[in-house]
């Protein structure tokens, strides 16, 4: 192998070129006149604009939607245009209407509970005073307290009838007869001397409970042929004291409840 041949030493004034310069083509060298950050820079601005394109289109789309009804509307006939405003404010009626229903409803419903509460209240208070009337229940109040003597057993079944009558006419409420309850069925049988009220035997002298306005029943008995007058013309007589607080606790069996089934049969 020969030896490289030597190398001129450069002449005076002159540079040596660079021997580490980067060849043409590769990294860190600029081609086509641009760099990495300037290409970064332009792919932004293109992404910008995209976006402020597509905004663009979807505003000019809208614009062109409303455009559209405004000339259906514009273009439409007066028949079409009457039609349209009877359609909605018949829908606009007919919403009226559905709210004002559901408002009566929701008051209905709001007040039900009241209605209720007080239709109950009544139906208990009128059943309360059926069964006082019946004499199925006990009752209390201010009333008369009567003695009925019989010294002669002259009394017969019409005079403790006429009784009965003239103190229901007076406004009693309700009547105990010798610990029997007078009902509106009861029956007075016997002899004078042996009067029964429903089958059971009183003995003169006769007590009687009567409740009711003390004053207004007194005041009936002793009418002209009243029942003091009547029992005083058979030498019996009639004691009436009115109290302010009386007890009447004789009570009525309750009604058969039993019916017969209806004979169906032809």
């Amino acid at each position: 192998m020969s030896p490289d041949p030597p190398v001129d030493p450069p002449a005076a004034g002159e540079e040596s070129a660079p021997t580490d310069a980067p060849a043409a083509g590769e990294p860190g060298t600029a081609t086509g006149g641009g760099t990495a950050a300037g290409r970064r820079r332009d792919l932004s601005a293109a992404l910008l604009i995209g976006v402020l394109t597509l905004l663009l289109g979807f505003a000019f789309t809208v614009q062109v939607r409303n455009s559209d009804d405004e000339q259906v509307l514009a273009g439409a006939r007066e028949e079409d245009l009457v039609r349209i405003v009877d359609e909605v404010s018949s829908r606009g009626v007919r919403l009226r209407d559905q709210i004002a229903d559901q408002r009566s409803a929701l008051r209905q419903l709001t007040s039900s509970d009241g209605e209720s509460a007080s239709a109950l209240e009544e139906a208990r208070t009128r059943e309360a005073s059926l069964a006082v009337l019946n004499g199925t229940a006990p009752a209390r109040g201010p009333g008369l307290r009567l003695t009925i003597r019989d010294p002669d057993d002259e009394l017969r079944v019409t005079d403790l009838l006429d009784v009965i009558q003239e103190l229901r006419g007076a406004g009693a409420e309700t009547i105990q007869f010798d610990g029997v309850r007078v009902g509106l069925s009861t029956a007075v049988t016997g002899a004078p001397g042996a009067l029964m009220i429903d089958g059971r035997p009183i003995p003169a002298p006769y007590e009687v409970i009567v409740l009711g306005s003390p004053q207004d029943i007194e005041t009936a008995l002793n009418i002209p042929g009243g029942v003091v007058q009547a029992v005083g013309g058979r030498g019996g007589s009639v004691d009436v004291v009115q109290q302010p607080d009386l007890v009447v606790d004789a009570l009525r069996p309750l009604p058969d409840a039993r019916y017969a089934a209806p004979d169906t049969d032809d």
